[in-house]
């Protein structure tokens, strides 16, 4: 085995990879705790973290050289992905990036754009419709509360959107600032794109919001099992821990499965989308149907470990049981996204094994 198709199977971090996680690990603990993420669950973004964030090279990091970004590969990302899931950060990191790339891509990031470096800089929020559907109208959008910039697709067209007055945003499960969104009453409306060029760039950019999401599922499910551990080791019943019982131990390992699980599919569907995206395009979308759905059972689990307290509005895991069951809906029903994965694979199957035509007697 060569050292190419050793690569396609092992995804292990490089010591920069590690460097580059450690650092956001540490960006997310200081400044987005627990009282941060509460605080702004009324906006749905905290400014002042996105701020810094921005600061960082967070916004830069996911474009190519040739805009004025640093070409940071998809695996990068979703290293960031993990450490905004994990400590909740309240800022639309996942879909400003995504759609900043679709730009890029359609070429909309030039330096004819006058909004290009704020787009850059994270100055002015650029959102998408992450939804698979392709609807007409008004369409729930997870940032079109703050973004200042809105990609939809409508029919064949990719199109751009501005506000002069943001939609009003509209609770959610997931605390984040979503609002309805209508291409008929934009104060611009411009086509970036149109035909299949353009719509398969778009359905790229729906698949790379689905692996980043995955990948902060991931994050967010490890440390709920950390909170979970934690009460578990120093809660005592008859004199043991409660870490000591099956009936409690058990769960939490199967928790650590699913995120090694998770956390391996993200980074192998990230590794594919960069370098061979023809070849296994079913994987983003197969990562985001995992995470979601165990990511609501492990945040369950975590919030019945910790009995009455789990559920109260003081625990930390409340925070991330909501969130754990909100952000994937954020890109519609997830089953739409199980449906294409289906479809992706018979296809595959179909082409690889056709048909056999009996011959004539």
């Amino acid at each position: 085995m060569d050292r190419y198709e050793l690569r396609r199977e092992d995804y292990s971090l490089s010591a920069d990879q590690s460097d580059l996680q450690t650092a956001y690990a540490k960006f997310f603990q200081t400044y987005s705790t627990i009282d941060v993420v509460r605080a702004a669950e009324e906006n749905g973004i905290d400014r002042s973290l996105w701020e810094r964030l921005c600061a960082t090279g967070a916004s830069t990091m996911a474009l190519p050289e040739e805009v004025g970004g640093d070409g940071a590969t998809l695996v990068d990302l979703t290293l960031v992905a993990e450490e905004i899931g994990r400590w909740l950060a309240p800022v639309p990191w996942i879909d400003h990036v995504v759609a900043s790339r679709l730009l890029a891509r359609l070429g909309a990031l030039s330096a004819d754009n006058p909004h290009s470096d704020a787009i850059l800089s994270g100055a002015q929020i650029v959102g998408l419709d992450p939804q698979i559907d392709n609807v007409a109208g008004p369409r729930l959008v997870a940032t079109g509360a703050v973004a200042d910039q809105i990609v939809v697709r409508e029919g064949d067209d990719v199109v751009l959107l501005t506000y002069d007055a943001a939609p009003a945003k509209v609770d959610n499960l997931g605390r984040l600032p979503m609002a309805w969104v209508d291409p008929a009453t934009a104060s611009t409306r411009t086509v970036l794109g149109s035909g299949s060029a353009s719509t398969s760039e778009y359905q790229r950019a729906l698949d790379e919001w689905r692996l980043l999401t995955a990948s902060a599922l991931v994050g967010l499910v490890e440390q709920t099992m950390r909170i979970a551990a934690e009460f578990a080791t120093s809660r005592y019943t008859y004199g043991v821990p409660i870490s000591s019982l099956q009936g409690i131990s058990h769960p939490l390992a199967n928790i650590a499965i699913t995120v090694e699980g998770g956390r391996a599919l993200a980074r192998k569907a990230a590794w594919y989308l960069d370098v061979e995206p023809e070849v296994r395009p079913e994987l983003a979308g197969a990562a985001f149907v995992f995470m979601s759905e165990e990511a609501s059972k492990a945040a369950t689990m975590a919030v019945h470990v910790q009995g009455g307290l789990g559920v109260s509005t003081e625990a930390a895991a409340t925070s991330y049981l909501v969130r754990a069951r909100g952000w994937p809906l954020a890109g519609g029903d997830p089953a739409a996204t199980a449906q294409r994965v289906a479809h992706t694979v018979a296809r595959r199957a179909d082409v690889a094994s056709p048909v056999a035509v009996p011959a004539a007697v």
